[in-house]
C-alpha cells in the first residue's frame, strides 16, 4: 500500500500479472520505465517487496511520487551503468527495449545490476505484422508506435522473439523462463524460438540470469 493509503490502479496489462508472478516475495525490485508505477505499486502490496523505479518522464515520476513509490526520472541508455552490479533480485524493462538505443548493452545491465532480469517487449515477427507490411507495403504499426508514423516513432528498434532469443544467445545468458501472449491475453510457453513461437505471439516475455 502507498504512503497514503490509497494505491494506483489494478494492473493494467497482462504482461504486468505476468510478470508480478514471477517476482518473489520479499525481494528487491528494479522497475525501468515504470510508467506511473502500478507494477511497483502492485509487488508492495501484495509481494512485499523493497521497489524503487526509473521513470523518462516526468509526468510519470510525479505519478509515482504522489503514490509514496521510490522512483527517480531516468533514462535506460545512459544512467544503468552507475548501478552497481546484484544490486536487486529483479530488474524489470516492460516495453521499453524497442525504445533504447542500444538494446544489447541495456540487456547486459540489466542482468549485472540484478541476479535475474525480466523484459518484456512486442514481437514484430507476429503473423499480424507480417501480413499489414505484405498488403499495404508500409511499416506496421504497434503499440507504442500507434499515431505515429515510421520517422518519428517511439520503437527506433524494433525486433522479434527469434531476435531478441539471439541477442540473448550471443550475451551468454540464460533463458529461465520465456512466454509469449495473444492480443487477446492467453499464454504460451516458449520452448524456443522457432518460426511458430515468432509468427504466433503478439508479444513475448523473458526471465533471463547470467550463466
Amino acid at each position: 500500500m502507498s504512503s497514503d493509503g490509497t494505491s494506483v490502479s489494478a494492473l493494467p496489462r497482462r504482461d504486468l500479472e505476468l510478470i508480478a508472478e514471477m517476482v518473489t516475495d520479499g525481494s528487491r525490485v528494479l522497475d525501468i520505465g515504470c510508467g506511473d508505477g502500478a507494477l511497483l505499486d502492485h509487488l508492495g502490496r501484495h509481494k512485499g517487496v523493497d521497489g524503487r523505479g526509473i521513470e523518462l518522464s516526468q509526468a510519470g515520476v510525479n505519478a509515482c511520487v504522489a503514490h509514496g513509490l521510490s522512483v527517480i526520472q531516468g533514462d535506460a541508455d545512459t544512467d544503468l551503468e552507475h548501478y552497481p552490479d546484484d544490486a536487486f533480485d529483479f530488474v524489470v524493462l516492460t516495453r521499453t527495449l524497442q525504445a533504447t538505443r542500444n538494446p544489447r548493452e541495456v540487456v547486459s545491465h540489466l542482468v549485472r545490476i540484478g541476479k535475474h532480469a525480466i523484459v518484456s517487449f512486442e514481437n514484430y515477427g507476429h503473423w499480424r505484422v507480417r501480413l499489414q507490411l505484405l498488403l499495404n507495403g508500409r511499416i506496421p504499426v504497434m503499440g507504442a508506435d500507434e499515431g505515429f508514423g515510421w520517422h518519428d516513432a517511439p520503437n527506433i528498434h524494433p525486433c522479434t522473439i527469434r531476435d531478441f532469443s539471439a541477442m540473448c544467445e550471443e550475451l551468454g545468458l540464460s533463458v529461465k523462463r520465456a512466454l509469449s501472449l495473444s492480443r487477446a491475453g492467453a499464454t504460451r510457453k516458449l520452448r524456443s524460438a522457432g518460426a511458430s513461437a515468432n509468427i504466433r505471439g503478439e508479444e513475448a516475455i523473458f526471465l533471463l540470469t547470467r550463466d
